[in-house]
């Protein structure tokens, strides 16, 4: 082979293989561009809503006090001025009507400090017996039985409703009833529902949709509605209020009087209340509202992760064993969010020394408390 042919096999080797594209050569192919990663985006910092509060003002978070519906009590005013209570509740009978029950709100509303989580302004206005508010501006609310027997037309009455308290300052409605009673027969016997017919029906379905009409009336509203008195206070007898040692024998775990809650609180925002019966297919050894059984039972196999209230702790008889510290202790250690402390106020005090004293002494205790406090005030600004 001649030099001059191996030359040339070398250089078809070389074009071969790109050494000639290499050096730049006409034929060579363009550089594949680059594209340059999408820069990571950065996290939006999460702010804790109990951030820079003190613990007396996150252990206020956790009561919500009685006043008259007719007055101001000034003890009260002075702890939602210094922000350190988190919600008052109206109790007893007013007739005066909406624009003096918004001046009564007003005296507390007005003196909550800058910044503050917002102010709960409850009270009960069911209908029936169980209405605290009345006269000018506010209709008078028919039974629970019978409001029933409106059908579709309820959650429209229910908005009203709602909207009457809204003019009057209120924001939380603790109601409707989602107790089951067993009959007709057996409701004189019951003396907290059946026997004032505060009960929706005699099943789960009629209760469901009873009390989530009564409810969704009171979201358009703009009025959070309570849901009680979970797990169920439609198969006792005594009232709670007024009697010691209310056990409940029927309610279990499955029982329709724990379902209903499922699909109740999964319709809209709400808060549940526990009651202070005793449930000795639960939990025998403590009442409901003390019960670590019930509470677990509402937030798993119920799936709720709103704000618990308890029934009252400052005066019902069924808590009378246990001192006002203690109920209060006991309460929030189950896993409760919010203390109600409405017919009696003036045990508030005691029940917020135990809580901080404990919070200051247990750093667990503490833990809860923030947690509890943490989800208060994340409803509050969730439901403005």
């Amino acid at each position: 082979m001649t030099t001059v042919a191996i030359a040339l096999i070398g250089v078809l080797a070389l074009a071969g293989c790109g050494g000639l594209h290499e050096k730049g050569g006409e034929s060579a192919s363009p550089t594949p561009t680059r594209t340059a990663p999408a820069p990571t985006p950065t996290p939006t910092p999460t702010v804790d809503p109990i951030a820079g509060m003190t613990l007396a003002q996150k252990v206020g978070q956790l009561f919500m006090a009685g006043t008259a519906a007719t007055a101001a009590d000034p003890a009260l005013v002075a702890d939602v001025e210094r922000g350190e209570l988190g919600g008052i509740f109206l109790h007893g009978r007013s007739s005066a009507g909406v624009q003096a029950t918004a001046t009564v709100v007003a005296a507390f509303t007005s003196r909550l400090p800058a910044g503050s989580p917002r102010l709960w302004v409850a009270t009960d206005q069911e209908g029936g017996d169980v209405q605290v508010l009345s006269g000018p501006g506010f209709d008078r609310i028919p039974t629970a039985l019978t409001q029933a027997q409106q059908g579709a037309q309820l959650r429209a009455s229910a908005t009203d409703w709602g909207r009457e308290l809204a003019a009057a300052g209120v924001n939380v409605n603790l109601a409707p009833v989602a107790d089951i009673v067993t009959s007709p027969q057996t409701a004189p016997s019951n003396s907290p529902i059946g026997a004032m017919s505060r009960q929706y029906g005699y099943s789960e379905s009629a209760v469901a949709a009873g009390a989530g009409a009564f409810a969704a009336g009171m979201r358009a509203a703009g009025v959070l509605p309570t849901f009680k008195h979970f797990p169920g206070l439609g198969h006792v007898g005594p009232n709670t209020d007024t009697s010691s040692g209310v056990t409940d024998t029927v309610v279990g775990p499955t029982s329709p009087d724990v379902d209903v809650y499922r699909g109740l609180t999964a319709a809209g925002p709400s808060l549940v209340m526990v009651s202070t019966a005793i449930y000795q297919r639960i939990d025998p050894s403590a009442p409901a509202a003390f019960s670590p059984a019930v509470l677990s039972l509402l937030r798993t196999q119920v799936g709720f992760d709103g704000v618990v209230i308890t029934d009252d702790l400052s005066a019902a008889a069924q808590v009378q064993a246990w001192s006002p510290g203690d109920r209060a202790v006991l309460a929030i250690a189950a896993g409760v969010d919010i203390v109600l402390v409405s017919s009696n106020p003036s045990v508030l005090p005691a029940m917020v020394q135990a809580v901080t004293a404990k919070a200051q002494a247990d750093p667990g205790f503490a833990q809860v408390v923030d947690a509890a406090a943490r989800r208060v005030v994340e409803a509050k600004a969730a439901t403005r």
